[in-house]
Parts: C-alpha cells; sequence; structure tokens
C-alpha cells in the first residue's frame, strides 16, 4: 500500500475539517455538495446511525480504505453500535450472531459494491420484506457516498499501512 501521496493536500490554511483539508480540497467547490452529501446520510437518514456505520465499514473493508476502515461515528456508538459488533461486519458476517435486517443490508451492499446488476429479484424482495422503499434509497446513497470518497481517497494515495481506530463526529454541512 502506498504511503506517498499521489496528489498534494491544499497549502490554504488548515479548517479543523478532515475531508476539506485532505487532498480532496483540491476540488473545494465539488467537495461541498459531497461533505453536504455525507452530513445528510448521517442526519436525514431513515436508517439508524449504527446500520449506517455497518455499511460503511463494508465498504471501508471491499474498499481497502485503510482510513475509512479505522474510522468511527459517534452518532453510531451513541446509536448502541459497539467494536465487537462492526469486527462481524468482515467477510463471513452471514455466519455472525448479526441478526436478519443486519445481514440482508450487508448483502445489499455487498451486491451493490461489486455487481449491483446482479441484485437478484429474491433479494430485492427480502429488502422490501425488511426495510421501506425510503430505507432502501437511504442505504443505496450512503453506499454509494462513502464508496465514492473511499475510492477517491486510495486513489490520491497517502494511505497509510495501518491507522488505530479513532471516533469523531459526521462532517457538519
Amino acid at each position: 500500500m502506498a504511503t506517498k501521496s499521489r496528489v498534494t493536500a491544499p497549502s490554504s490554511p488548515k479548517t479543523g475539517h478532515v475531508i476539506r483539508d485532505s487532498a480532496f480540497g483540491l476540488a473545494a467547490d465539488l467537495l461541498e455538495p459531497v461533505v453536504r452529501l455525507t452530513h445528510l446520510n448521517w442526519a436525514a437518514s431513515s436508517v439508524n446511525p449504527g446500520l449506517i456505520e455497518m455499511l460503511r465499514l463494508r465498504n471501508a473493508r471491499t474498499v481497502n480504505c485503510v482510513i475509512c476502515k479505522s474510522t468511527r461515528y459517534d452518532v453510531a456508538h451513541r446509536d448502541g453500535t459497539t467494536e465487537e459488533k462492526l469486527a462481524l461486519v468482515d467477510d463471513g458476517y452471514q455466519n455472525s450472531n448479526l441478526d436478519r435486517r443486519e445481514k440482508l443490508a450487508l448483502e445489499f451492499a455487498d451486491t451493490y459494491l461489486q455487481d449491483p446488476d446482479r441484485a437478484s429479484p429474491d433479494l430485492m424482495a427480502r429488502l422490501r420484506q425488511e426495510f421501506s422503499p425510503r430505507q432502501i434509497g437511504d442505504m443505496a446513497v450512503a453506499i454509494a457516498t462513502f464508496h465514492a470518497m473511499s475510492r477517491c481517497a486510495v486513489g490520491l494515495g497517502g494511505m497509510p499501512e495501518n491507522m488505530p481506530v479513532f471516533i469523531m463526529s459526521p462532517p457538519s454541512a
């Protein structure tokens, strides 16, 4: 894994905002809508923050974004999400003690991330039994947002080999 950034972060003063102060800040005008969308994934979703966090981490592990894998959001912790539960999001989650809805949401994330065209009628029927159309849409937008951000982070380079887990608040709009 590359530890040298392929793109240099902006030289403007640090804002204290983890996304704006990164190489993403080079496209500041384009970044602002993404920051707002990321904020809304946490603040306006019809899906509870714990499940959003599980989807985010499933994506992080799929893309292998070290920073994303190390990040935890305080809203998910306040929702009762534990490190023990988040450890189950790894491969093999199908045989874990996660509940049916959580496993189904992760199956949806895997399908969405690997081959969205592979979403079978059976998967969609099971999703509709457990989640409202709004919740399915919110999960899809959350996965798409997290996937875009983590792919961009990995693509820009500068990923450390590993990082300790740290807790932060979602970006404010």
